[in-house]
């Protein structure tokens, strides 16, 4: 184990690190960015927030001995009437969590259009851009649907994009440096949403309750079965939360014009 002791850390980058079962004490974390971090089990205590950001999937989160998860649920149902429908439990859910997500979609894609096409390209706050966002989903769609449920052990297409976070992967592309136009990205984006709705109407029930047959080969998600309606939970909730962080971006670069 390594200690630090009085140690001046400020600055320091720390990428694939594990920190499990670290201890902190009286430690300074003021202005320190976090991105793609597992806190399960974490403990903190005479701690001080202010002014604290916390955005990402929060379950069983206690706060002064109140489990707020069921509050923060709640408020974000409230602010977004249609959220509920992104956890479906029967197969009419399903193709209906799918037909709002197109519709969305298409009001998304229609705003970009009205954007220059440099500013498509362009980060918010460190964060994907608009079509690297578009690429991503490509990418995801590519993962769970055509890998996973349709069994193509390498289904990626030399523009998708897989997140930040993930390790390279024999096989599987990552060209942040390619600067694909909207148009190009968006047949990619049609051809990968004709075949979520191809899988969705295509199935009943039964097939909608199975696991998946494991799929061989180097990639993601690793080799092992799946249940079908968890694999299309996966893909609801990307293509949910994408779509706000790109609605979100595009406000940010509207105000930044003004």
């Amino acid at each position: 184990m390594t200690e630090f002791t009085g140690a001046d850390l400020r600055g320091s980058h720390f990428e694939h690190v594990d920190l499990s079962d670290a201890h902190f004490h009286d430690v300074d974390l003021s202005h320190a960015l976090i991105r793609e971090a597992l806190f399960d089990g974490v403990v903190m205590k005479g701690v001080e927030l202010r002014d604290v950001y916390i955005y990402g999937e929060i379950e069983g989160l206690s706060v002064n001995g109140v489990d707020v998860g069921p509050l923060i649920e709640a408020e974000l149902n409230r602010r977004y009437p249609l959220r509920s429908k992104m956890r479906p439990t029967d197969l009419a859910g399903y193709r209906e969590a799918w037909d709002t997500l197109e519709r969305l979609w298409d009001e998304t894609v229609q705003r970009a259009q009205g954007f220059a096409p440099e500013h498509l390209h362009e980060s918010v706050d460190g964060e994907w851009s608009f079509i690297e966002t578009l690429r991503h989903l490509v990418f995801a769609t590519d993962s769970w649907i055509r890998r996973v449920i349709l069994g193509d052990p390498s289904p990626w297409d030399d523009l998708g994009l897989p997140w930040d976070g993930m390790l390279d992967t024999p096989g599987v592309p990552r060209d942040r440096s390619a600067r694909p136009s909207l148009a190009t990205v968006m047949a990619l984006r049609r051809d990968r949403m004709s075949t979520v709705r191809e899988v969705i109407e295509g199935l009943d029930e039964t097939s909608l309750n199975a696991d998946t047959e494991p799929v061989e080969g180097p990639g993601w998600p690793p080799p092992r079965s799946f249940p079908v309606r968890e694999c299309l939970l996966v893909i609801f909730n990307e293509e949910w939360e994408h779509r706000l962080y790109a609605e979100r971006d595009m406000d940010a670069l509207e105000a930044r014009a003004k």
